[in-house]
Order: C-alpha cells, then structure tokens, then sequence
C-alpha cells in the first residue's frame, strides 16, 4: 500500500509540476505503450454493448462524492391528467376482465381482455400518437404494467411485451418512414400482434453468439428478382410467439459474395417478417412454470425475405447488435422492475391482511415476532423496490438510457421481489401451498423465477454487467483513457492519454485522502443537501462516505488485477452489488423527498436505507476479504474503515413498526400500495382480506368494550369456526350485548375470515381431467397442441 501511494504521490506530483510538453514527451509514452500491453482485447459486440446508453447517476456513484442537490432537483415523476385517467379507468377495467386463475386453467387471456386491450391502445402505449398510438411516458408505461402485475402476470406481459423491446421501439428509433407509416400504425391498433425473437438454444445468455444466419443472395419475391436474405433460424422462449402476426428476428450476417459491401460477415441484423410469409414456422407452445402468457419457439429454413424487411433497410444491415443494446438500455428499465412491484403490492397488501385477521394461539399472527420479521422484509422492500423503479423510469423520461441503472433495478428488484415473496409464503404457510382459486401467492411463488432468468439471467447481470460495464462506462476517466489507447492518430493519442491519465491519478489520490478523512470523521465531516430532509442526514453522509469507499476500491481493483477483473466475477459481483445498493438508497432518499416527507413512511425509509449501508458494506467487506493483494487489502481496511464497520441490520423495534404499519388500514397503508389494483369481486382473495382489515379497527373496538364482560370472556374463548361465531352473535344480540349494527359487522368479518383462511379442494376426477391420466399434462392444459413434429401457423 506504501508503494501504491508512494507511486500515486510522485505521479500526482508530475501531474501538477511537470510542464505539459514534459511530461508527454518523458513519461506519458511508456504509460500509454503500458496500457496498450495490459488492455483487455475487446470484441465489437462487447464495445457496443459498452457503448450503448448513457450513464446518469451511476456516474455520480463512481465519482466518490455524489451530488445530491443534482438528484433531487431532477423533479418527480408524474403523469398527465390523460395518463391518470387511462390509469384509473382503462386499466382498472382490464384488470376487472381477467381472473388470473381462470387464465392459468384456460392458458390464455379471455377474448374479451384481447378485444379490449386492442381496442384501448394498450400494445401502442409507446407509440406516438400521430401512427395512432398513445404516446405515453415511460413512467406511464411502468405504471400500467405495475398495475396489471397485481392481478394477473399472463396480463401484464402480454401488454409488456409490445411496449418493451420489440419491433415497435426498434421501428421507431431505426425504422425508415415507409416501414413508420406501414407497422405503426397497425401495432398500434392491435391488428399486428408483435414478437421478437432473439434467443437460441446454443446462445442464451451470449445472445450476441446466435447462429441462425442470413446469407445475402437474389431471390424472388412477389415474381421479380430481388436483393435479399436466404434465412435459417431456430429460436425459443419467445412470447407472443405463438399468436403473434409480425416476427421480429436477430440473426448473423454473412456476404459471400459481396454484394453489400467487401464485409464477409457484417454482424447482426433485425428484420421484421409477417408470421404467414413461406416458410416460418411458429412451433408449438412452452409452459413456463404454469404460466399462461403466451411464449413459444419458432423456426426456419431456407426462408427468402427481401432486404427492404431489415429495420432501417440495408443501411441498418449489420447493425441489429447495438440496436438492441440501446433499446434494452431504456426497455430493461421499466418492464421487469414494474411487473416485480405490481406482484409485490399484491403479495403485501394480500399478507398483511391476512395477517392482521389471521388468529393462532387466540392472538393475530401479525403480532409474533418472527412473523414481524418477515413483515417487515416484505414492507421495506417493497417501498424500495418501487422507489428504485420509479427513479429508473422516471430518467428514461428524462432522455437517459441508463443502462447500468436499468440493469442494477432489473437484477436488485426481481431478486428483492422473489425474497419479499418466499416471506409471504412462509407467512401463509399451508394456505400458501395449495393451489385454487382462494391463493392469492400461489402463481407469483411460481412464477417469480420467469423474471429472474429473461432480459438477462440475474447471476451473469450482477457478476458480469453491473460493475463491468459502469466500471467503464461510469467511471470519470476509464472510458477516455481506452479511447485514447484505441486512438490511431499518435499524437492525439498521447496528448488524450496524458490528460485522462493524470486526471485519474488526481482523483484517486482526492478519493483516498477523503476516504481517510471520512474514516476518522465517521462520515461526520461529509456534505448534507441543503433541500435533504433533516431527519435523514446521517444517511446521505454514510452514502457519501460509502461512495468514496467504493470509487477507492473500484480503482485499486483496476491497479491491481488490470484485466484479470473480468475475470474475478466474484470480486466484480461484489462491487457490483455496492454501487446497486448505493443506488437503490438514493433512490429511497430521492422517493421520500418527491412524496412530501410524509412522516408515517420513516418506517420504511429508515429500514430500507440501514439494509442497503449493511448490503453494502458488506460488498465492500467481501471485496477486501477477497482481495489477492492482502497487504494492500489491510492497509485499505485501516484507511476506509480505521474504527470497524459503522453499520447494523435494521433493530428489532424497526421492523415491528413496518409490520405494524402493513397491518393497519388507512391513507399510510394505501400510499405504499398505491396503483395496484383491488377486485371489485367478493370472492376475490385480496379483496376479501382487504375487507376483513376494514373492518378490524371496529371488531377490535367491539370486543375492547366486551373485555370485561362476561360475553367477552365467552368470545375470546370461542371455537375459532364461522357456526361458532354466528351462534354466539345470535346469543349476544338476543341479550342486547351488541347492537344491530355490531352484530352485522362481527358477522360480516367472521364470514370473511372465514372464506380467507379455507384453502381450495378439488375432487378426484377433476385432477384427472385438469393434468390428463393418458396423455401429457402440458399438452392436455393447453388444449391439445398438436403431435410432436408438426408444426402450425401462428
């Protein structure tokens, strides 16, 4: 460590004495012929996806000293008086046409939810209203999704998927205006149904390592001779595959005979291919994990297309890789990340009833503790993972593609989501484990692990791209220094490399000194916005002094192992998973600070801010107990962190007053559930819970008055059954211990009670009949596909 500085001190000396003509003639040179050596190489599909987006807030993370007046003078996210209106009743409605159970028994949405979504402009969300779309911002489409994700996830995808990264976003960032005029338009109206088809059996993650290949050839199309593609493809999990009327497909480029360009094999390239043109072959349907959205293969062989079919056209040939990254940067943002936080209100709003009404040992499970643990998880997560995904959305709009943050909301929310429901499980306990209809938690527990393997699997997103591409990207310096490394001109390079070179060599040694000061002051000494509420400066020093830590260790990362970090996943992971946690807090400053500063929420904040300093500097821990220079890795130990690690899990007192909180209706209550949607139907399972919690102030006013009496002494040892209660009320009501109007709520409350804790039965031959004594069960729950090895028109 004494070297390193040493080295970084007489470096930043050079840097601030040595005359610029000097220095770039004595040193610069071997340092730039050094990286040179040292560099990663770097495939053109890694360059691109480095390349695409933008970077935001994450860059204030890098920077070791974050502007927080910046972020929070970014405005809140907000919605026009039409989105709200499409919100609250065009939504709403589409969410009252669909059961999400019947649609898991039938595996598909009922016709008149597809009639309506077409008719409602819900699949042209994103596109502009002059091709007859709605236009509507980012955050609106992650409203609408969030939404729909709370009562039915086949519902949500089959809207999110044409919103999201698919031929309508590629059209309209890349497509020429005859393809605009001609796809938009019908997209909008519903009469194309979208999908895009990228993944391959032998290229899933490595999406940029597809085989399927276009060869360009002349071919005949509508009986002339025409410039084309002769297209072999074999691609799976593709959704909306099976219904869809417009393919959108990725495949390699290969120009033998060179009748593009002198480029053999110009790349990837996106093209758009009606689902009935010869030769495609939309196959038969996957089932993934009982869901019922529609998600299948399809193929091809030999399949001629013309070249006017490539988005863009044939200037777009070969493009199709960084056309993908772009839009995935903005798309990654909202879909997955909303379609967790609907699920999540759901689970919450369904588990927190329930247990607030839910007696075991004559008291609410909601009052034990252990169940309060888990309560509390599932509350602050939730207020977190929707702060996270509104920030994110709420940048898109802004102009950004963040594709650092959107990839840090889509692994940290689905996984925050997955734990927030194996709470509620565990919460539910044998109710949980029985499917029917009367299981709110069934289809999400099942279903949680969709969202954690597309748009990127989530261990290759927190071990390979969080870190890996904002380390670059991010970062205020790596990014300029490779430019210059890769720069042809010498001398441009040099004077380029110079100057990213000792700026970098400024700031570490800036990064280190306030680590120090930092670490002696204990965050103390760090700025606190002025426009920051109060109540929460602690933490936007910790965040501060955190950031710091993390800019240090990212660069004597870098210093250290060079290029073997990309290879040191696990290293990388972790100092992933500090720059996602200072993000996600940020994100639950700047949420706290957009509501208002409302003081019921401090609960949530306070426990989800603590959790995400504890996740954190135990990132930072892990890189340091890990680290392959041990010395160095004390010697930086002792500089960041010269008193001990100064932070602890969220203490128990905390976390009963987020269960508390989950647990008590009202305005507080709706405002960390708000825009989920609540059945209007009785025998709904979270209407009924939600019910039942209504009226729990007045049954617990009721039996307070009771207590003492001889008929409360009577209920509190009654049989806990609905025949009990009622004969119990009729004794009570007849002796005038209730009035009329308490008898009626007590009775109402015990019935609903009662229909919450029933679990679903089935009776034999209906099993029978739902998985199919002789046949396969998958192909009998989806009506009967058709034999293996024919295939069928979409």
């Amino acid at each position: 460590m004494l070297t390193i500085i040493l080295m970084l001190a007489l470096l930043g000396l050079v840097a601030l004495f040595a005359p610029g003509p000097v220095r770039r003639a004595l040193l610069a040179p071997h340092l730039l012929a050094l990286f040179k050596r040292i560099l990663p190489t770097m495939s053109d599909t890694e360059r691109d996806a480095l390349e695409a987006g933008t970077t935001w807030w994450d860059a204030e993370l890098f920077s070791g000293k974050p502007d927080w007046p910046k972020l929070l003078g970014y405005g809140r996210a907000s919605l026009t008086a039409e989105e709200r209106h499409f919100l609250e009743h065009d939504v709403e409605r589409l969410c009252e046409l669909v059961n999400d159970w019947e649609t898991q028994q039938a595996q598909d949405l009922p016709p008149q939810a597809w009639d309506y979504m077409k008719s409602q402009g819900f699949l042209g969300m994103i596109i502009p209203k002059q091709y007859g779309g709605k236009q509507f911002s980012a955050y609106m489409h992650s409203q609408v999704v969030m939404k729909l994700s709370s009562r039915c996830s086949a519902l949500a995808v089959t809207v999110m998927v044409p919103n999201s990264l698919g031929p309508a976003e590629l059209l309209l960032h890349y497509g020429t205006e005859e393809q605009k005029n001609h796809y938009l338009p019908r997209l909008a109206a519903g009469t194309e149904i979208p999908c895009f088809a990228l993944t391959s059996p032998y290229a899933g993650s490595d999406a940029a390592a597809i085989p399927d290949l276009g060869v360009v050839c002349m071919g005949m199309h509508e009986g002339r001779a025409t410039l084309g593609f002769r297209l072999t493809w074999n691609k799976r999990y593709i959704t909306l595959t099976p219904v869809a009327t417009l393919l959108g497909l990725a495949f390699q480029t290969s120009d033998p005979e060179h009748l593009l360009s002198d480029n053999d094999a110009p790349g990837i390239t996106c093209a758009l291919i009606p689902a009935s043109h010869d030769g495609v072959v939309i196959g038969r349907r996957h089932h993934p994990l009982n869901a019922a959205f529609q998600n299948g293969p399809t193929s091809g062989t030999d399949v001629f297309i013309p070249i006017d079919w490539v988005i863009g056209g044939q200037a777009q040939v070969g493009k199709g890789w960084r056309m993908l990254m772009e839009c995935l940067a903005a798309g990654r943002a909202i879909s997955l990340p909303s379609s967790s936080v609907g699920m999540g209100k759901m689970a919450v709003r369904g588990t927190g009833a329930y247990a607030a009404v839910r007696r075991q040992f004559n008291m609410p499970i909601g009052k034990f503790e252990g169940v309060q643990e888990a309560l509390a998880r599932m509350g602050a997560n939730l207020y977190l993972m929707d702060a996270a995904r509104t920030l994110a959305a709420h940048a898109v709009d802004l102009g950004e593609k963040p594709a650092v943050i959107s990839a840090i909301v889509k692994y940290h929310v689905t996984e925050r989501g997955r734990a927030l429901v194996n709470d509620g499980m565990d919460i539910l306990g044998g109710k949980g484990i029985c499917v029917g209809p009367n299981n709110f938690l069934a289809s999400a527990y099942q279903q949680i692990p969709i969202a954690i393997t597309v748009e990127g699997a989530n261990i290759l997103t927190r071990s390979l791209i969080i870190f890996g591409q904002g380390a670059i990207r991010a970062h205020p310096y790596v990014l300029r220094e490779m430019a210059a490394v890769s720069e042809s001109d010498g001398r441009k390079a040099l004077r380029d490399f110079d100057s990213a070179f000792f700026g970098h060599v400024g700031f570490v040694l800036s990064n280190l000194a306030r680590g120090l000061w930092y670490g002696l002051g204990g965050a103390r000494l760090a700025g606190v916005p002025d426009a920051g509420a109060p109540a929460l400066a602690p933490y936007y020093r910790a965040l501060t002094r955190l950031s710091t830590a993390f800019a240090v260790m990212t660069d004597m990362s870098m210093f250290v192992l060079g290029g073997e970090l990309k290879r040191r996943e696990r290293l990388s992971a972790r100092l992933g998973d500090v720059l996602a946690q200072l993000y996600l807090a940020s994100s639950v400053l700047k949420r706290y600070e957009d509501d208002g500063r409302p003081e019921p929420d401090l609960p949530y904040v306070h426990w989800s801010l603590q959790d995400a300093l504890v996740k954190a500097q135990q990132g930072l821990t892990g890189v340091l107990d890990n680290f392959p220079a041990r010395v160095l890795a004390m010697l930086l130990r002792t500089l960041l962190f010269p008193f001990g690690l100064p932070h602890r899990p969220p203490s128990d007192e905390l976390g009963s007053e987020v269960a508390l909180a989950l647990q008590t209706p009202g305005a507080d209550r709706e405002r960390l559930l708000a825009d989920g949607h609540v059945a209007s139907d009785a025998a709904d399972p979270v209407a009924c819970a939600e019910r039942a919690l209504a009226l729990l102030p007045d049954v617990l006013h009721i039996e307070k008055r009771l207590k003492d009496t001889p008929e409360g002494a009577a209920l509190r040892h009654l049989p806990q059954s609905l025949s009990a209660m009622q004969q119990w009320l009729a004794t009570a009501k007849a002796a005038g211990s209730v009035s009329c109007q308490e008898h009626n709520t007590l009775l109402e409350y015990a019935r609903l009670v009662d229909g919450l804790i029933q679990v679903d039965d089935f009776a034999p031959e209906t099993m029978r009949q739902a998985h199919g004594s002789d046949t396969s069960p998958i192909v009998h729950v989806l009506g009967g596909e058709s034999p293996a090895g024919e295939n069928r028109a979409a």
